[in-house]
């Protein structure tokens, strides 16, 4: 293995070659300001972007990479920390917080480039220490590996060889450098579960089966690039929006005020947050039809596995709108 770091003038260069390595990383400092490279900044308002920029001005579209795989790298490293997390014993704040690391250092960097598994495990060492949930270095890279090989159990073996872990911890430790540095050392991360049990709260519904609902569409948006769109609170409208819509019930309003407007959102927003949300289970229910349908297909329906963070739902992408604009709710 050998690698090599080099600093210049506050940008950052980092070539890692890995002999016989499953991944790779590379980032090379641009010639020109790409568009979604924004300066450093205190406040998260720079990692907002339009979907339009996000679906064609991304790292990975320039390095070939077309947005419908770009989507399904999206959803792996998604499915992978959730399960990373959940392994970890991981508080599902954490597993967001990786998550959206994830999201952030991608809309920087390209897929071409970057080993997406390596890359979402150092966040979620990251995103561990950042939500005061630490988890051991080895306890991270013993079960990363363990996911990313599990159907070739010759491999999960090696990682027990000490060699074969410390040059996976190099990688690993190498990766945190550069996922900090593309960063831009920014661990500023809200979600939207804050204001989603405030407002059900609120209007009494905390108990009510509408919170597990939109709480299950929040995290299964995390697959989404919502959160590289819309503020917390514009998604958690979004899901509390599909949720009764799923349910088939009303929420009440405070006299001229509808319950959304709580959230400070505007129609086209709620619309736009629910329908991607949606298209997420119509995709997720193609890819499914698509595998049944395939006998080579050795995986099986994507059927949602209790107390993970997809939803318990029958046929979500049967959900019963179309989603309808606020002023008809």
């Amino acid at each position: 293995m050998m690698g090599e770091l080099l600093l210049q003038g506050g940008g950052v260069q980092l070539l890692v070659a890995f002999a016989g390595g499953s991944g790779k990383l590379e980032e090379q400092q641009p010639e020109e300001e790409e568009e979604l490279c924004t300066t450093n900044s205190s406040s998260s308002s720079h990692w907002y972007f339009t979907k339009d920029q996000i679906d064609n001005n991304s790292p990975s579209r320039r390095d070939g990479i077309d947005l419908k795989k770009e989507n399904y790298l999206r959803k792996s490293y998604c499915t992978f920390l959730q399960d990373l997390g959940m392994r970890l014993k991981e508080p599902q704040l954490t597993i967001a917080t990786a998550i959206v690391f994830c999201h952030r250092f991608f809309l920087r960097q390209s897929h071409h480039k970057n080993d997406c598994h390596l890359i979402a495990t150092v966040c979620m060492f990251l995103a561990g220490k950042v939500e005061d949930s630490p988890r051991p270095l080895q306890d991270v890279i013993l079960m990363s590996y363990e996911i990313r090989f599990k159907k070739d159990p010759i491999a999960v073996q090696k990682i027990k060889q000490k060699h074969v872990f410390e040059a996976e911890k190099e990688r690993v430790l190498l990766g945190e450098w550069l996922v900090l540095t593309t960063l831009g050392f920014d661990f500023n991360v809200h979600h939207p579960y804050k204001p989603l049990g405030a407002t059900l709260r609120k209007l009494g519904m905390a108990k009510h089966p509408l919170a597990q609902v939109a709480w299950n569409f929040v995290n299964d948006g995390l697959r989404t690039s919502l959160c590289l769109q819309y503020k917390p609170h514009h998604v958690a409208a979004g899901a509390i929006f599909l949720a009764t819509k799923f349910l088939k019930i009303k929420l009440t309003s405070e006299g001229d005020k509808l319950w959304w407007q709580e959230f400070e959102v505007t129609p086209r927003q709620l619309e736009d947050v629910s329908n991607q949300m949606l298209e997420l289970y119509e995709q997720d229910k193609k890819g499914m039809s698509s595998r049944m349908s395939d006998p080579s297909s050795s995986t099986g329906p994507n059927t949602p596995k209790k107390g993970t963070a997809s939803t318990d739902l029958p046929d979500v992408a049967g959900c019963p709108c179309p989603v309808l604009p606020p002023s008809q709710m």
